[in-house]
């Protein structure tokens, strides 16, 4: 057999290669998927919605993030209203089995925070103007979110989740972004013509409102943060813009006492026997807003004139309610109150407040040692030694001043105070002797 010639072997070799198909691809790259979409872009619309009905709130929450395609597609399916009514409106239902939900009702609180993420995964690329105009059109159609349909007696329970969701969304944001929040906020719920309402209506008139805005400001706002600079910030964003008279007002309305009936206690302050439980929380804003060194929106003399506004509301409030509550504020705006008044010469209310924080360090449990270093510090003021001595005479003589007023009530025989005024009577005398007692011995000691 004759043997064929290696160049014509070659020649047939290739004529018949080209002649075979090219094997068929079986593996997309990232680049051909980009250009022709990716496989859940090719589902009919009504196939990927019932793919995102499968999925939780923080599923859908990440894959919104897959592309810019399917995060355009679920910020449209989250702003259908049968998601919202399945999502967001549901939890407000009365036919859950705990109804209304308490504030610490944890699954309620996860399902808005996972709601929060979902909102601000899918709008990641938009501006955030119109990230918060998308946001809100689906949450200003929640009457109890927007405080216009708010039944509850006191304060809203679903306010906390609200809070939860908010927080969640604008976590990271800086503080432009977050005022901006603040101003739709104001302009969604109507909260700066409310809150002008109640700060120049008289106090407890309006109390359903007082409550309302108690109740959305400090569980929206104020309450989810764990920072406090972060609650110092919406604070401030709530008070600045009313004048000082206002931000008393309102500071009360925020974190002042309420009595059984969860009512705000404007006129249990205008007695003696205040809880001291009842002015923590009032206390611990002031000392918030007078913490900040840095900050140029609360100076030391802002805080001051506020916490004499506040302690004038409805009335003057009882000299043994300021002094606890000026106590519970700690060394520092204690002694710049009692300071402030040594300098304009206010000797009588330096001593009555001196001697009713002696009473409360006794009624309380408190060390005595405390307020006499108080006594010092403030004895410093004075500059000269003449006055230090009519200081000294003055805090003696408010002692036995009080002690001859509750001693009078006694003898009077009202029998509804009776034995209320006995015991603070008791009191002044014990808190005297241990008073003093401080006193020789730090002197002794010296």
């Amino acid at each position: 057999m004759a043997t064929l010639p290696r160049k014509c072997i070659s020649q047939r070799f290739h004529r018949r290669r080209c002649r075979e198909p090219y094997p068929v691809r079986t593996i997309t790259t990232r680049s051909q998927d980009r250009g022709s979409g990716c496989f859940f872009e090719r589902l009919p619309a009504e196939v990927f919605d019932m793919v995102l009905d499968r999925l939780s709130v923080l599923e859908i929450s990440v894959f919104s993030m897959v592309s810019k395609a399917i995060s355009r597609y679920v910020m449209n399916h989250v702003s259908t209203q049968a998601w919202r009514n399945r999502k967001i409106l549901q939890k407000l239902q009365p036919h859950q089995s705990s109804y209304p939900p308490s504030k610490n009702d944890t699954d309620t609180l996860s399902h808005y925070k996972a709601l929060g993420l979902l909102y601000k995964r899918c709008t990641l690329l938009l501006p955030t103007k119109d990230r918060l105009k998308f946001i809100y059109s689906t949450f200003s159609q929640v009457p109890c979110f927007m405080m216009l349909e708010c039944t509850a007696s006191t304060d809203c329970p679903f306010f906390s989740s609200y809070g939860a969701f908010l927080q969640t969304l604008i976590a990271g944001w800086d503080e432009l972004e977050c005022h901006r929040v603040f101003v739709f906020l104001c302009d969604f719920t109507n909260l700066p013509q409310k809150i002008k309402s109640v700060v120049t209506g008289k106090p407890g008139v309006c109390q359903r409102l007082e409550l309302q805005i108690r109740g959305f400001c400090r569980q929206v706002l104020l309450e989810p943060w764990s920072s406090h600079r972060d609650t110092l910030f919406w604070l401030t964003r709530i008070l600045q813009p009313w004048p000082m008279v206002s931000q008393a007002r309102l500071l009360f309305i925020l974190y002042g006492p309420l009595l059984p009936d969860g009512s705000l206690g404007w006129q249990e302050l205008l007695g003696a026997g205040v809880p001291q439980c009842s002015l923590w929380d009032l206390a611990k804003a002031l000392i918030l807003l007078h913490s900040n060194l840095e900050a140029t929106d609360w100076t030391t003399d802002t805080v001051m004139g506020i916490l004499e506004e506040l302690t004038v509301l409805p009335r003057a409030w009882h000299v043994e309610s300021v002094a606890r509550l000026l106590v519970l504020c700690g060394n520092t705006l204690c002694y710049s109150i009692l300071a402030s008044k040594a300098l304009n010469g206010r000797l009588f209310e330096i001593s009555q407040l001196l001697v009713y924080l002696v009473l409360v360090c006794e009624k309380e449990g408190y060390c005595m040692n405390w307020s006499v270093r108080m006594v010092q510090q403030v004895c410093q003021v004075f500059s000269s030694p003449a006055d230090r001595w009519s200081f000294i005479q003055s805090i003696e003589n408010m002692f036995s001043e009080v002690t001859m007023e509750m001693y009078e009530v006694v003898m009077a025989g009202n029998h509804h105070e009776d034995m209320e005024t006995f015991g603070s009577l008791c009191s002044v005398l014990n808190a005297s002797a241990h008073f003093h007692t401080e006193v020789v011995y730090m002197f002794l000691k010296d």
